[in-house]
């Protein structure tokens, strides 16, 4: 192959987690990252490795998901989408393709991402919304589950909330952004509206956070962690003591991978408007 007419393009993908083993390619199961490169081999007619930004976990949904490819053939960007988005399944869609700089990886150049995490309380969620949002049917005090949240922004180690098994460097991560809200008309942005009846609706609400990475299942341990602030089990000062502790044990449970979306890959000036 010749190198010097490889074409290089920034891939943004949406995909609905359910039923899929996760980003990465795996030995058993259905993963993101297998289907498109099933794809880019169909229409290159040889390999193709792709690099995805964030290894979503099973059940991890993805609305802005960047992954990153060379091709030897000159796609138009506008027909290189329509065609791969006629070969992936309907859960799978790419939203958008760019060519790129030579040499762009789609996870080495990104410097930030952020996730949100959906919850709903009330008696009864919709039958449409169990795979997007975990449904805690229960009062909770979301002015103590924000205090918590917020002490969690900036540079800190998050060993307490890292899953068992990880292999990395260093568990010191840097949180630009650590909120919990009520969700907004539309949102979560992954997940179909309401269908219930009006005052039969749960109320839906955001945890968003903003970082330079995350360990594993971070995110979602974080989240059990609020919510049992948020029932009245933890304060919000014990957030802050079981950051402290570098535990696992100390934190809460893992909340349940479906409620979770990666919304946004950053990369340089976008990374640097978190701050704002």
């Amino acid at each position: 192959m010749n190198r010097a007419a490889l074409r290089t393009y920034r891939l943004t993908l949406a995909y609905d987690g359910t039923g899929l083993v996760g980003w990465q390619r795996q030995a058993a199961g259905v993963s993101v990252q297998a289907l498109l490169e099933e794809a880019l081999a169909t229409l290159e007619g040889s390999p193709v490795p792709v690099a995805g930004a964030g290894r979503t976990d099973a059940g991890v949904h993805a609305i802005g998901q960047v992954a990153s490819c060379s091709l030897r053939r000159p796609f138009d960007p506008g027909v290189l989408r329509r065609a791969l988005n006629a070969l992936l399944p309907p859960a799978v869609r790419v939203l958008r393709v760019g060519e790129s700089e030579p040499g762009f990886h789609a996870r080495f150049a990104a410097r930030g991402k952020i996730y949100q995490y959906a919850l709903a309380t009330g008696d009864v969620l919709g039958p449409f919304e169990y795979r997007y949002v975990w449904h805690v049917p229960r009062r909770l005090d979301a002015a103590a589950m924000a205090e918590a949240a917020a002490l969690l922004e900036g540079h800190h180690d998050f060993a307490a909330f890292q899953s068992a098994g990880s292999r990395v460097a260093t568990t010191t991560r840097s949180v630009v952004r650590s909120g919990f809200r009520p969700a907004e008309p539309g949102e979560p942005l992954w997940a179909p509206p309401s269908l219930a009846a009006p005052e039969a609706a749960s109320p839906r609400w955001i945890y968003e956070i903003a970082g330079d990475g995350f360990l594993r299942q971070m995110v979602r341990a974080i989240v059990g962690s609020l919510v049992e602030v948020g029932t009245g089990r933890r304060s919000p000062a014990d957030l802050a003591r079981i950051l402290a502790s570098c535990d696992r044990r100390q934190a809460g449970p893992t909340a349940p991978a479906h409620g979770l979306c990666l919304v946004a890959v950053l990369y340089d000036e976008t990374w640097r408007g978190c701050y704002d």
